[in-house]
């Protein structure tokens, strides 16, 4: 199967240690694009990308524009513990969401990492018990963690020191709508000291 692609992205960021991985928003965009050009180059055709929510949300939703395949989503849940810096149980949807038609053929199964990697295996079961139309199943994911039990079959980036990654979105974890306002001033404030 496709490994990482020999074209790679510097993450030049300089908190970037064997703990830590954090990656900025242009970054998180290439590793789509590299993550989507590796499944083009396999030469493997699908007919749907399911995404895992909430961290496959925007690998699906990007993928699922530069393909022009339809996107569905199943919403799973396993970071929880410790301001979402441990696992837990892993939940697993009951449904799949989808505009029409029900999950089959050739899946493209994408999350944004592979991490112990439960996540994944268990959902791939869970294809298989409740989807007898999925043909295939093949995962893709932007980081493969080396201490993951599951080897994705597309990766743009392996990690094998298993750092914490910091995704650019993560700043939105902590605000809550009755501090919106105060951080809505300190991020115009940091944009207009960057401006000057």
């Amino acid at each position: 199967m496709t490994q990482n692609n020999p074209m790679t992205l510097e993450m030049t960021d300089p908190r970037n240690d064997d703990r830590n991985l954090w990656v900025g928003w242009s970054e998180y965009h290439r590793l789509i694009e590299l993550l989507a050009l590796q499944v083009h180059e396999s030469g493997w055709k699908f007919d749907q990308i399911l995404c895992l929510a909430r961290g496959g949300l925007r690998v699906g939703d990007q993928l699922s524009r530069i393909y022009d395949v339809p996107l569905a989503i199943l919403a799973t849940s396993s970071y929880r513990e410790a301001a979402g810096r441990e696992q837990g149980q892993l939940d697993i949807a009951q449904y799949i969401t989808m505009t029409r038609g029900n999950l089959s053929g050739n899946v493209l199964l994408v999350d944004d990492l592979v991490d112990s990697g439960v996540t994944l295996a268990r959902v791939q079961e869970h294809l298989k018990e409740r989807y007898p139309s999925v043909t295939s199943v093949r995962s893709a994911v932007l980081w493969y963690k080396g201490c993951s039990k599951v080897q994705p079959d597309y990766y743009v980036q392996p990690l094998p020191t298993n750092p914490w990654i910091h995704q650019p979105f993560e700043e939105w974890d902590t605000v809550r709508p009755h501090n919106l306002e105060a951080w809505i001033k300190r991020g115009r404030a940091r944009r207009d000291g960057a401006d000057a």
